[in-house]
């Protein structure tokens, strides 16, 4: 235990800015036992165990320690807190550089990512500046490089990747060479060509360089790199358009050559055998991945003594752990077994540290690319493999693996279809377990892979299960409030694929998850596709659970999702930001969330001008947030009101050859407004008759029932009943109303053509006489009144059993009536809301002269007052505050009213007597 008197020496050399991490490896409490009962006293705190604490932090928040106190300040600038750098977690610009320039005197260790960092690296002053990693480099150029290395002449390890390198030349390479004389590892992907005169600048000046790695690059010079005499470990892993003879007779004479990585190459299994046969030192060939070996079917050819081949077709950790004296070391535990102990053999630590960082690289090559016939190979050692390279003490090769892990799991990116055999393969290996311990890690870079990997992961569900069951719900809750933005976009990642399974929201909900993605939009409502899209999508789902929706409401859900909506600029964003105002808009029964988002600032204008966007998945969930909030009457007016009408008919017209879920909702759309008579008139105007008919033409049940609810709120006007027919509407609703498989769209339409042909079309056809808006002045009714009238009188006739009416005609027993009215229910029916004025139309139905429209009015009443129904109650109290209950009982009584009106109104009047009853039992 560390004591008073180790303190004291900590001190001292703090002082004398000697101070070193030896000196605080360990946390211990050097607190009395009475001090450790009561809180913690932050500044009675050993300093070394400060600064042990501060080691965890992220440099910028590290560099925030100097406007805390002057202690801390004091502590906050001590060099073994400065001895690495990792920038990728945050930006870094030059300025922020400059900034740190005072703390990094004698910084060893550096990673940056991007182009901007790599440009600001310089301003920190670290002459001294051994390793720099760096990743996304896609866009540096030959100067940020050529300058790095000569500001950096003490570096001893540089790597690129493994993004591509493609504006790196050689040029910048011999730079390196002549800049960096005691470079020993030189990895780089991607360059398109490194030429004889760089690979020989490095032979000549970089005399300790025993790695290189030029990965994935177009062509490099292989004669040159036989003169690389230095060189220990030496991979060409992707490269492409290597000749392969003049690297057989020239780095079989590599005197130090130990490793050799040839993987995704198309090497010979000639080349393979003669370089394992004929090079002395060579001890292990990487040959992941190489078509032209896997081909072969000898492959005891590779056989060797002393070499060690690794390749799909191998073991590859029956191989590994063959380098060990130590026979009893487990072949799958190889990797965590040499990291634990570290053999004393210098040869072989660098061996297995190559291993590991040249698997983690070839493997994750290999998930990206997920080229065919590897299931075998990934179910049987390939997630092992990466499993195992996550315990390493390497943190790149534990991050990599963990990317690895999310990426080779993935089958269809943009479907988000994941392999459930890999998957599974995963969990079954304590691979869940292993993954949220790494996301609990202090290091960002970690937490941000790991949760990538358990994002992915889960969207299969028995991993999404396993996830939850080993508390990782809380795990991604915490990380989703993280200040880096990358460890919480991941984080977000893992809770969208979770809330998908309708058990776990309310488990995200009770860990603060809802409240974490809320703030997620707020933190970085400017921050990029990435981290508001998975937030937002999480949010949709969520949303969907009742419960759940009103924690997003009352987090300010509503306004982040509206201020997305309306200020972001990404397709992915405003589909999630649409689709969750939807869902928010979907519990109008049971809480106020729909007329909420009809009330924030902005939301209908955003959503309608969302239905114009140029993309698919847009327009449609915009289209079905307005559908949802059409619900509500001030929601229907305010859409109209803010051009809903004229978009959402523009919409139905540019729609023929879209999604089935755009037609639908687009359909359902012009439904929800056209319950409102004003807004049906100006869909007929706009234009929105002929769209709709075509919609219900469609294939789609989904499509043709929402097209024909729109056609029937439309029918209810007689202009509009005048342009269906003129529009070729009645064979539409003819063919929906005879053959349609959902009971739902044959009712609706039949419903349509009753209120087209009850008579009210005909005086408004009579009355314009020439052409009125649109309105053709000679329109023969005749046909299509002949057509529909038979047509409602089959679908009527479909619940109509007769010997089930005689009985019932017959008595007037509850049994015979209530079989009756089973029969001929339609479940879907109890869903619909009628207006005073459509109830009053269906009343006045029942004195029509033809017997069939009488049927048809009865039939329709009976669906709306059937008890149980979601408006029966409603509709129960229209009726009775019209006085229908007298028209009911003359129809029921009516010697020439055709059997199904009688026994259809009889079964209306015991409806209004339930609802009497039921009412009466609530006073």
């Amino acid at each position: 235990m560390m004591n008073r008197r180790v303190r004291r020496k900590v001190l001292q050399l703090k002082d004398k800015e000697k101070l070193t991490c030896d000196n605080y490896v360990e946390i211990c409490d050097g607190s009395s036992s009475s001090e450790r009962k009561g809180d913690v006293n932050w500044i009675s705190l050993p300093d070394d165990t400060v600064i042990q604490l501060f080691s965890y932090l992220n440099y910028r928040d590290r560099a925030s320690l100097s406007s805390t106190c002057k202690t801390w300040r004091e502590l906050g600038f001590s060099p073994c807190l400065w001895s690495s750098l990792d920038l990728r977690a945050h930006k870094c610009d030059s300025a922020i550089a400059v900034t740190l320039a005072s703390r990094c005197a004698n910084l060893q260790k550096l990673r940056f990512r991007g182009t901007e960092s790599a440009n600001a690296i310089m301003n920190l002053q670290a002459r001294g500046l051994r390793e720099i990693s760096g990743d996304f480099c896609r866009e540096i150029t030959d100067a940020t490089l050529s300058v790095m290395a000569a500001r950096h002449e003490a570096l001893e390890s540089l790597q690129l990747g493994p993004e591509f390198c493609e504006r790196i030349s050689s040029d910048a390479v011999k730079l390196v060479a002549l800049c960096c004389p005691k470079l020993k590892r030189l990895r780089l992907s991607g360059i398109r060509d490194v030429d004889g005169e760089a690979i020989n600048a490095l032979a000549k000046h970089c005399g300790q360089l025993e790695e290189i790695g030029f990965m994935d690059c177009m062509s490099i010079d292989e004669v040159a790199l036989g003169n690389v005499m230095s060189v220990r470990f030496l991979s060409v892993a992707g490269t492409r358009n290597t000749k392969w003879s003049s690297a057989l007779h020239l780095w079989n004479l590599l005197p130090n050559l130990i490793c050799l990585d040839v993987s995704r190459t198309d090497v010979t299994s000639a080349v393979v055998v003669r370089l394992m046969s004929t090079t002395p030192s060579l001890k292990v060939v990487c040959a992941l991945n190489c078509p032209n070996l896997e081909e072969e079917s000898n492959h005891t050819a590779y056989n060797v003594k002393g070499k060690l081949l690794l390749a799909l077709f191998s073991d590859i950790f029956k191989g590994v752990a063959s380098l060990f004296a130590d026979t009893t070391v487990k072949d799958r535990d190889v990797f965590s077994d040499w990291s634990s102990s570290k053999s004393g053999n210098k040869n072989l630590n660098d061996t297995m540290t190559w291993l590991e960082w040249i698997l983690s690289h070839t493997l994750l090559r290999i998930a990206e690319t997920n080229p065919q016939g590897l299931d075998t190979f990934w179910l049987k050692q390939g997630a092992a493999l990466l499993l195992s390279l996550m315990r390493s003490s390497q943190v790149d090769v534990q991050e990599r693996a963990a990317t690895g892990l999310a990426t080779f799991v993935v089958i269809d990116d943009e479907n988000a279809t994941v392999d459930c055999g890999r998957a599974e393969a995963v969990m079954q290996d304590g691979g869940i377990r292993l993954l949220l311990d790494l996301a609990k890690s202090c290091r960002e870079g970690l937490q941000s892979e790991a949760a990538k990997a358990i994002a992915n992961l889960s969207v299969n569900a028995k991993v999404a299960k396993a996830v939850a069951e080993e508390g990782g719900i809380n795990i991604l809750a915490d990380l989703a409030r993280s200040m880096n933005r990358l460890v919480a976009e991941e984080a977000a990642g893992g809770l969208w694929n979770l809330s998908v399974g309708e058990e776990h929201k309310g488990a995200i909900a009770e860990a603060g998850g809802i409240k974490a993605l809320v703030d997620l939009i707020f933190k970085w409502p400017f921050g990029g596709d990435g981290v508001l899209e998975r937030a937002a999508g999480a949010l949709a789902n969520l949303a969907a659970d009742d419960k759940c929706s009103m924690e997003v409401a009352v987090a300010g859900g509503v306004h982040a999702l509206v201020m997305l909506a309306r200020t972001c600029k990404f397709d992915g964003v405003q589909e999630q930001a649409a689709r969750a105002l939807a869902n928010l808009a979907a519990h109008g029964d049971s809480n106020s969330n729909n007329a909420a988002v009809g009330q924030e600032a902005g939301a209908l204008e955003a959503l309608v001008q969302l239905t114009c966007s140029n993309h698919e998945g847009v327009r449609q969930e915009a289209a079905g947030a307005l559908w949802n909030l059409s619900f509500d009457d001030r929601n229907r007016e305010a859409i109209a009101a803010a051009g809903g009408v004229e978009a959402l008919v523009a919409l139905a017209q540019n729609c023929s050859n879209a999604s089935q879920g755009l037609q639908e909702r687009a359909a359902g759309a012009l439904w929800g407004l056209s319950v409102s008579e004003t807004n049906s008139i100006a869909i007929g105007r706009e234009g929105g008759v002929a769209p709709l008919i075509a919609l219900a033409r469609s294939e789609a049940e989904d499509v043709h029932e929402t097209a024909a609810g729109a056609l029937w709120n439309l029918a209810f006007n007689p202009g509009n009943a005048l342009r269906i027919v003129e529009e070729g509407g009645v064979p539409a609703l003819v063919h929906l109303c005879s053959s349609s498989v959902s009971k739902m769209a044959r009712f609706m339409a039949a419903l349509a053509l009753a209120y087209m042909f009850d008579g009210r079309m005909d005086e408004v056809a009579a009355s314009i006489g020439s052409t009125s808006e649109g309105i053709s002045k000679s329109v023969s009714l005749d046909a299509p009144r002949r057509m529909a009238l038979k047509n409602i009188h089959d679908f009527v006739g479909t619940f109509s059993d007769q010997q089930s009416f005689n009985a019932a005609a017959n008595s007037s027993a509850p049994p015979a009536l209530a079989q009756v009215a089973e029969a001929a229910r339609i479940q879907e029916a109890g869903h619909l809301r009628c207006s005073g004025a459509e109830i009053g139309r269906f009343v006045v139905m029942l004195r029509n002269p033809s017997s069939i429209l009488k049927a048809c009015a009865a039939f329709a009443l009976l669906q709306f007052t059937i008890p149980g129904g979601r408006h029966a109650t409603h509709h129960a109290s229209l009726l009775q505050k019209s006085g229908a209950a007298r028209v009911m009982r003359a129809a029921a009584a009516a010697a020439t009213a055709p059997l199904e009106a009688k026994i259809f109104a009889k079964i209306v009047l015991r409806n209004l007597e339930h609802h009497n009853v039921e009412a009466s039992s609530l006073i």
